[in-house]
């Protein structure tokens, strides 16, 4: 007896062939879930899924860890999958991936883009606390703090910003 295809069932066809697009090695659960092989972090912001976007993220978190952020653990390990903030998966996405990152780039168009990403976010019930994934800024004043005022004021999204320095601490709003 064929039973009727529910409407997850067709929702974690169309995440598995989205995963399989990306070049994202996912494996089925008995339950029918995608399960990671690495730990994942979702990445909005970057200008496109190259893999050279996903490398510039991937150099980021080398540096960070060569600089004492020990919570990045081997940064080898990490899967960097780049995701435009208007995905049509976001909102599963959002529930199914604990670790998400914005890209801040350092051009003039940065804060800007940065912005409507997380304006993107809030309206697609994107996650509510996401890491500021950055090439590098000498002073956290500027364009990192305004982003991080502006997401929790006006987005009510918590960003986490680490220092430009490679031996940075979490930055939390005063």
């Amino acid at each position: 007896m064929n039973r009727p295809t529910s409407g997850n069932d067709d929702q974690a066809a169309g995440l598995r062939s989205w995963a399989a697009r990306q070049d994202i090695a996912v494996e089925e659960t008995p339950d029918r879930r995608v399960a990671p092989r690495l730990r994942t972090l979702m990445v909005v912001g970057l200008p496109d899924s190259s893999r050279q976007q996903r490398q510039r993220v991937e150099q980021v978190l080398h540096d960070w860890h060569a600089g004492g952020q020990r919570w990045i653990g081997d940064p080898g390990a990490w899967r960097v999958v780049a995701l435009d903030a208007a995905s049509p998966h976001l909102t599963v996405l959002a529930d199914q991936q604990p670790r998400w990152a914005l890209w801040v780039d350092s051009d003039l168009e940065g804060f800007r883009r940065a912005y409507l990403a997380l304006k993107s976010l809030r309206s697609r019930q994107g996650p509510r606390r996401l890491l500021a994934i950055h090439p590098g800024f000498a002073s956290r004043s500027g364009l990192l703090n305004n982003l991080q005022q502006a997401a929790a004021d006006f987005l009510g999204i918590e960003l986490l910003v680490l220092d430009g320095s490679t031996s940075g601490r979490v930055g939390r709003r005063a």
